[in-house]
């Protein structure tokens, strides 16, 4: 019985981040399925939120900035804000540019971001993170604790996808794929090109802002290592590529399947690892375990050559919105 609810409480935790990652996917959908935006920034944006909420929801303490003890809803909001109003100087500085260029400017300024909160520790409390970070429904027994938050956060999934998809069947919608597919046609309409990617661009940065928030919450910690770009980056542009650029319900598909691949490949290197023998575990390298880790990463990117090669569109392919 015990054996079975740890592992009923594994399901909900594995679904809970899921729904997380599903609103990441949405975001980076609306910046590159929508408007082709190559942001390799993930997890710049996704650190602003996080830290935002954890700063203005915890206790008073010495430690990091925080004590406004402010509403989830609020703090959320805040967070959202926040990486809006630094997406658009960023969008200043860095639309202009194109493809790869773009990617490379978004991906250092992703790692600036990260440094600056590590590095001032008045803030942020530097490596050792933010802890003790309110969650909601946390004062519910379990397992109706984590009940309630995974109901937060399908709700949120659900208001993410139903306003994506409302804003891709919208002339704006079909500005947005017109600008992504021929941006010199767009313009010889009279589209205002800049503004078109800017909005998609600021929109798509405050959802992934809102699910740095939720994961804040839900782990009650946040450090600079939440934010390292293989889980924040690099695997949200897996899950967005799997499921299916430019399709909502894709990119949530696609967040759900590759969280519970990324996850299961953690759990079954893991049990090798514990099943092997004493005396051939000796002949192996002491550090086999960080090794692993990048077993996984090569794991990921073989089962996306293998998806790739059956979807090459992915698994939910676009599906081009038709006006009346």
């Amino acid at each position: 019985m015990d054996l079975f609810y740890g592992y009923f409480l594994y399901a909900i935790s594995l679904v809970t981040i899921g729904g997380i990652y599903a609103i990441l996917t949405l975001g980076l959908n609306i910046q590159w399925g929508f408007a082709g935006l190559f942001n390799a920034g993930i997890a710049g944006f996704f650190a602003i939120g996080a830290y935002s909420a954890a700063i203005l929801t915890t206790m008073p303490t010495d430690r990091h900035l925080g004590g406004y003890e402010m509403p989830y809803i609020v703090a959320a909001l805040v967070a959202m804000v926040a990486s809006g109003l630094i997406a658009w100087v960023i969008g200043k500085i860095c639309l202009r540019l194109r493809s790869d260029y773009l990617a490379i400017a978004t991906i250092g300024i992703a790692e600036i971001i990260r440094l600056v909160f590590k590095n001032e520790v008045w803030a942020t409390n530097g490596h050792r993170g933010i802890s003790e970070v309110p969650k909601p429904f946390e004062g519910l027994p379990q397992p109706w604790n984590d009940l309630a938050f995974l109901a937060i956060v399908g709700l949120i999934v659900l208001a993410v996808y139903l306003l994506s998809e409302r804003a891709h069947k919208s002339p704006w919608g079909r500005v947005m794929t017109a600008i992504r597919e021929n941006e010199p046609a767009s313009h010889a309409a009279g589209k205002n090109i800049e503004t078109f990617r800017m909005q998609g661009f600021v929109i798509g940065s405050m959802i992934m802002a809102l699910a740095g928030a939720m994961m804040s919450h839900y782990l009650k910690f946040i450090n600079p290592a939440v934010s390292e770009p293989i889980a924040s980056t690099f695997l949200v542009w897996v899950m967005l590529i799997v499921g299916g650029s430019g399709n909502n319900k894709g990119a949530i598909i696609g967040a759900f399947l590759m969280w519970f691949i990324w996850s299961g490949t953690e759990l079954v290197l893991s049990t090798i690892v514990q099943n092997i023998p004493p005396d051939l575990l000796s002949y192996l390298p002491a550090d086999l375990s960080v090794r692993l880790a990048y077993v996984r990463i090569f794991m990921i990117g073989l089962l996306l050559q293998i998806f790739l090669q059956k979807y090459p569109s992915g698994i939910f392919p676009e599906k081009r919105p038709i006006a009346r």
